[in-house]
């Protein structure tokens, strides 16, 4: 059996760390058994889902140096390997679930839907799920109504007195009771596959042998398991890693720590650390070494040397590891590389450069202008921050509704950033030039200079939300008692300086 993996990130964002975390183990564990790696798009949710996300994907991954045997880009006998061009295929494997009697089509509303789960939350029911109603519709009726044109979806099938026992590689035995077990939709009113349907579809076509992902994915084993079974096929083996998480222990979230990959390629953080310190998310070379290449993680990769505990994800070590790689594995000649690949690659400066042609009359100038496009988190000062005729209450207001509207924008360039900062001052009820001066010097740390939002565009979601927040920390939690507008009082100190 030649081992085969996959990842298969949804493009509705930047690349988050946490996909490259599960890429790095399935590509070890296929390149450790002389296996394939795939590379599959799951593009189903039209809404979100961009190409410009899914460049950006490819490219982090190849940064990272995790190069795929199939998929996008690359090809391979399974192609398609994006799902949006794979409607046919999943629409005929509904269709036989249908004939078998493993699906049924549902015609109930979403109004109708909404108020039985009010239903179930108000009669304290565990279990929150659809009930069946439509299971039980004759055949002849179903084909008549959707016919007509009544929108359905299409739900799978589910025995109710069954316990569902599924092997994962690293937790031995899971098993559910069939009875909590939603009737799931397959496919949606518009004719697109949910996830569950197209992963399980395209995970046999692909020839998949093992399935290895976050634990987050353990409540729908018993769901996949089921699909296989309808279709009569043999499942893969099934492996769920540790979520990744914050120092608190929560769960991994953008909100405390950037969590795309191209903060991180940003901020200057070299690849060879950035995979090292992935790897030791969750798995230790047998030497119990902190720093490891790539290759010495495929030459000693083994699933067994996988903890269940949780995985911290802690900056400040990812900060002192990347530290150790410069220092200790780039010559000077390299090193020079490194650092002119950051800071002076062609694409940046070709979209610096517009913002910063006309205000300038010398070369010398550039490096007071733009030094805010090549440093990590700023040090502005609540004095910095609430010059003007805002006080510092209506500082706090702004940057809160701020991080939060840049949180919603998915096409991230310079104009839906302007209208959401516009957002912000009419529910703020401020003039939104008084709104840009504190934001601009929460994003580049000065009181002005190039236009905020190209500037914002080219930084990146993750470093403005990062910076904005950390201004927003320096204001500290709430307004004291004398604060006025134009200053405060008195110098609050940087958090964690008590």
């Amino acid at each position: 059996m030649t081992v085969r993996t996959r990842i298969a990130p949804s493009p509705t964002g930047d690349p988050h760390v946490g996909t490259a975390y599960i890429a790095l183990f399935n590509y070890c564990f296929a390149r450790k058994h002389g296996g394939q790696f795939l590379l599959r798009i799951e593009d189903t949710d039209r809404e979100r889902s961009t190409p410009e996300s899914e460049a950006m994907i490819l490219d982090a991954l190849r940064w990272l140096g995790l190069q795929w045997d199939e998929g996008p880009q690359v090809g391979g006998s399974c192609a398609p390997y994006r799902q949006s061009e794979r409607g046919e295929i999943y629409r005929a494997h509904v269709e036989r679930l249908l004939e078998s009697g493993h699906a049924f089509r549902c015609f109930c509303t979403a109004e109708r839907l909404d108020a039985l789960r009010r239903e179930q939350r108000a009669a304290g029911e565990s279990v929150l799920g659809y009930d069946g109603r439509c299971a039980s519709l004759l055949r002849d009726d179903c084909e008549r109504r959707a016919a007509a044109g009544e929108p359905y979806t299409v739900r799978m099938t589910v025995p109710r007195d069954e316990q569902i026992v599924v092997h994962d590689l690293l937790r031995g035995p899971v098993s559910f009771e069939a009875q909590s077990v939603d009737m799931q939709v397959l496919m949606k009113a518009d004719g697109m596959p949910t996830y569950h349907l197209a992963n399980v579809v395209d995970d046999h076509l692909m020839g998949i042998t093992h399935v290895i992902r976050g634990e987050e994915w353990i409540p729908s084993l018993p769901k996949h398991v089921l699909l296989y079974r309808y279709f009569g096929w043999e499942p893969p083996r099934f492996c769920h890693l540790p979520l990744l998480r914050n120092p608190d222990k929560s769960k991994l979230s953008k909100r405390k720590n950037p969590t795309s990959i191209l903060f991180y390629r940003r901020m200057g953080y070299l690849p060879e650390a950035l995979v090292n310190y992935l790897g030791r998310m969750a798995w230790s070379l047998p030497s119990d070494e902190e720093k490891f290449s790539l290759g010495e993680m495929v030459e000693h990769f083994d699933l067994d040397r996988i903890s269940l505990g949780g995985p911290v994800f802690d900056p400040e070590k990812l900060t002192w590891l990347n530290g150790r790689w410069i220092r200790e594995d780039l010559d000077v000649a390299e090193y020079a590389r490194r650092v002119q690949e950051w800071a002076l690659n062609r694409d940046y400066l070709m979209a610096i450069a517009p913002l910063t042609q006309q205000r300038v009359e010398r070369f010398s100038e550039l490096p007071a202008l733009t030094s805010f496009f090549f440093s990590g988190l700023l040090d502005p000062t609540p004095q910095s921050l609430v010059a003007g005729k805002l006080g510092p209450d209506e500082v706090r207001r702004i940057l809160d509704a701020f991080i939060v509207k840049l949180d919603a924008i998915m096409d991230w360039h310079a104009e839906p950033i302007l209208a959401a900062a516009r957002e912000v001052a009419n529910e703020v009820g401020v003039k939104f030039k008084e709104l840009l001066k504190p934001v601009y010097v929460a994003v580049t740390g000065r009181p002005a200079g190039v236009p905020l939002f190209d500037a914002m565009a080219i930084l990146g979601k993750d470093l403005c939300r990062a910076r904005i927040r950390h201004a927003r920390e320096v204001l500290g939690a709430a307004a004291a008692p004398g604060d006025g507008p134009g200053g405060l009082d008195q110098e609050v100190p940087p958090p964690g300086s008590s």
